[in-house]
């Protein structure tokens, strides 16, 4: 049975951590080429086996859209799993491990941005008695490549837990992953808040009957194909009466909306 104390969970991309949108776009292109690269070097498994590098990558931009799509059902498919799907289409013999270990390269050699106030925004939290998780939707690398990251920018002292979706069967707006966040924390569903800049963050919170989704609209600045995948043409922002364009807004609305965290 969970105690009387309270929670927010908060999304990573756009919410805590960002890229310009020119360094997004790079960013993903530097995923694309990986997969496309890890797959040319790869041996043929059949007869007539994709060789156009062109056309690999082609194949692996199509499994990782398919990812995407999956993740806004609330369905996990991992980079590993998208890496594989497209071995298999392209004929190719691949182990995911050359690619995924590029992954957390490519993570560690990032120079993700801090957004404005998000370490003093989960300190703050922290210190008022909140409980406090990160919950992010890791469609396009492993969660794992994350945690180092995040430690060397300085949220593992004010982060409770960290729960990545390609370490789970699924995604935000998927009810199971805030249930696994509530676990965790050992709070209850009404003593808990979510935000996050996206319609995944909002409508996985009704699902899951959290006291409230927050829309986050202070780095609503998306690189061209995270735009084009993410936020697809018709795309509107998600229906929330709560909403804050900065992050340090966030403890005087928990407070307001959950009536205080009386206890870790």
């Amino acid at each position: 049975m969970a105690d009387e104390g309270a929670a927010v969970s908060l999304d990573l991309w756009h919410t805590l951590i960002y890229l310009e949108p020119d360094d997004e776009e790079a960013y993903m292109n530097a995923q694309m080429e990986l997969a496309a690269r890890a797959l040319a070097a790869a041996p043929p498994s059949r007869e007539g086996a994709v060789r156009d590098p062109g056309e690999l990558r082609r194949l692996f931009e199509e499994e990782y859209s398919a990812a995407v799509r999956a993740s806004q059902q609330g369905e996990s498919i991992t980079p590993e799993r998208q890496f594989l799907r497209a071995a298999q289409r392209s004929g190719r013999a691949a182990s995911a491990s050359t690619y995924v270990e590029g992954l957390r390269q490519l993570v560690a050699s990032t120079r993700f941005q801090l957004g404005p106030g998000a370490i003093d925004t989960v300190r703050a939290l922290r210190e008022a008695g909140f409980r406090t998780a990160v919950v992010s939707n890791t469609v396009g690398e492993p969660g794992n490549a994350f945690r180092p990251t995040l430690r060397a920018l300085g949220f593992d002292p004010w982060v409770d837990t960290y729960v990545f979706s390609d370490e789970h069967p699924w995604t935000k707006p998927n009810p199971a992953i805030f249930r696994e966040v509530l676990g965790r924390l050992d709070v209850t569903p009404l003593r808990t808040i979510h935000v996050g800049d996206g319609w995944s963050d909002v409508e996985g919170a009704r699902r899951a009957g959290l006291r409230a989704g927050v829309l986050f609209t202070g780095l609503q600045r998306y690189g061209h194909r995270y735009h084009e995948l993410f936020l697809p043409a018709g795309w509107t922002e998600p229906e929330t009466e709560y909403r804050i364009q900065a992050l340090d807004q966030l403890p005087a609305l928990a407070a307001e909306l959950i009536g205080g965290a009386p206890g870790r």
